[in-house]
């Protein structure tokens, strides 16, 4: 008598957002977190302290591994940060990713967005994490570091030729069904993903 075929796995309920900034990380993060209801943690908030001081590595390190704890039943994560998360988040690890969702979208249409986004926080001063503001005065500045629009335009390709060769060196699969690494390069792609995620629950 054959098996009664496998149930089709519903979709991710643990992910990491990344991308470039200016790619629309958060925005995506939180119209995933609203239609799975599930949390949504900032990375930014986590890693940047007042004063843009970098937060301590191991109290960083601590609040991420309590928000995972706290949530078994899902989570969305977003923000890079490869650097300073030491493997944590990534699908395959012990409590990682369903899914790492990659943010790939032009470079101009990036740029686009990141200048206006600047000029907005510079003009209303917007707080941003623990009371921390853009400058308009950096705007100015070459040095990536200091200039977000320069950081945005250095680090596309970058960010782009790295998880190009991460998606070649990983044709795993999350829950035996998805790829571990989802690239969405353009807006409607991103709505698209959003849309298969389902109806938000109330």
């Amino acid at each position: 008598m054959p098996e009664d075929p496998a149930p089709a796995p519903g979709p991710p309920r643990r992910l990491r957002i990344v991308g470039v900034s200016g790619a629309g990380k958060t925005r995506l993060a939180r119209d995933v977190a609203e239609r799975l209801r599930v949390p949504h943690l900032e990375l930014d908030a986590v890693f940047w302290d007042a004063g843009w001081a970098y937060r301590d590595l191991g109290e960083a390190h601590a609040m991420i591994d309590a928000f995972v704890a706290d949530h078994p039943d899902g989570w969305v994560a977003e923000g890079n940060w490869s650097s300073r998360l030491e493997g944590r988040l990534d699908p395959g690890t012990p409590d990682g990713a369903d899914v790492l969702v990659w943010l790939d979208l032009p470079r101009w249409l990036v740029m686009v967005r990141v200048v206006r986004r600047t000029i907005a926080r510079g003009v209303l001063r917007t707080s941003l994490w623990h009371g921390n503001r853009e400058r308009p005065r950096d705007w100015l500045r070459w040095d990536p570091e200091r200039n977000i629009v320069r950081w945005a335009w250095v680090q596309h390709p970058v960010v782009r030729s790295r998880m190009l060769a991460r998606m070649g060196d990983t044709r795993t699969t999350s829950r035996g069904a998805a790829p571990a690494i989802v690239q969405l390069g353009s807006p409607r792609a991103v709505r698209a993903f959003v849309d298969g995620l389902g109806a938000s629950r109330s």
